[in-house]
């Protein structure tokens, strides 16, 4: 299965697109069942069958794996059958059949506006590193992307005259708030990050160069600290914030999908409910007769 799977997780990349945390995760899933049906004596895939893979699934409800882990794995087989389908490397999908348990899908946590206002206000002083944080605060609850997505951001993503962010193929609008506190840091904070350095990227660490993604997390937990939010707050919980408040405030589903470049709207419609919740919250605190 090796060098089926080195070529699987190259089509992911560059067929599919799918970010390096996605492909290792289902990398991570296939490698399991690998060595799983190595145990079984089973060195070709032509040799795996519905029922190998049926068992397989009963294994990891076995193992006590979460309802959620299993059906990723179940993704994960079947993206790759299907793979290896399309390119006759089986006779059979054998994974056509596979089901995992059903998830219960719960809504995702959120920041209310409140804790927002707090949290995009918390960074202090005109210093490069406040303004830049401010910067990616506001860009990020602004237009909903990942943190994946902001850590990569060129100079040549953002159009200032339309006030637009390009991210991977879908134009976003930035707001009032957000282009302000990006034209604060790129006129008075980012030459001084980058020094003498030829480097497009939009908000580098202090070396000049691309940001990880720890280093962010760091970032937005010392200024969720800050702001004395109490809540795990994540760059998805800003995600999800983003796209709940923007429909509760009327946005329409399709357009949100758009923005935050989900593939099928039902994905974003869970932020419909979220902000019908809040909202029932709301009218529970504040009116007078309830």
């Amino acid at each position: 299965m090796g060098k089926y799977l080195d070529l699987f997780t190259r089509y992911l990349a560059d067929e599919k697109k799918m970010s390096e945390n996605t492909i290792q995760s289902y990398r991570r899933d296939l490698s399991r069942l690998e060595s799983y049906c190595s145990d079984l004596a089973i060195d070709d895939l032509s040799e795996v069958t519905e029922h190998n893979l049926e068992t397989y699934i009963d294994y990891l409800e076995a193992g006590e794996f979460k309802s959620s882990t299993i059906s990723r794995n179940v993704a994960s087989i079947h993206a790759f059958y299907s793979y290896l389908y399309t390119l006759h490397e089986v006779d059979e999908d054998v994974s056509r059949g596979l089901a995992g348990p059903k998830v219960e899908r719960v809504n995702p946590d959120i920041l209310t506006e409140d804790e927002v206002v707090r949290l995009l206000d918390a960074p202090l002083g005109n210093d490069p590193k406040g303004l830049r944080d401010k910067a990616m605060l506001e860009v990020m609850y602004a237009t909903g992307i990942k943190v994946s997505e902001l850590i990569k951001l060129k100079l040549s993503d953002l159009d200032l005259k339309t006030d637009m962010l390009s991210v991977n193929g879908r134009n976003i609008p930035l707001g009032r708030h957000a282009r302000n506190a990006m034209m604060a840091y790129l006129e008075n904070a980012r030459m001084a990050l980058i020094a003498d350095r030829d480097s497009q990227v939009m908000f580098p660490n202090y070396q000049g160069e691309e940001m990880s993604r720890q280093g962010f997390w760091k970032i937005l937990k010392s200024y969720v600290k800050d702001a004395g939010i109490e809540k795990d707050v994540t760059p998805c919980l800003l995600r999800h914030s983003f796209a709940a408040h923007l429909i509760e405030h009327g946005a329409d589903i399709k357009s949100v999908s758009v923005m935050l470049g989900h593939s099928d709207i039902s994905t974003t419609q869970v932020y419909a409910r979220m902000a019908q919740n809040s909202l029932r919250k709301t009218y529970a605190g504040a009116h007078p007769r309830n």
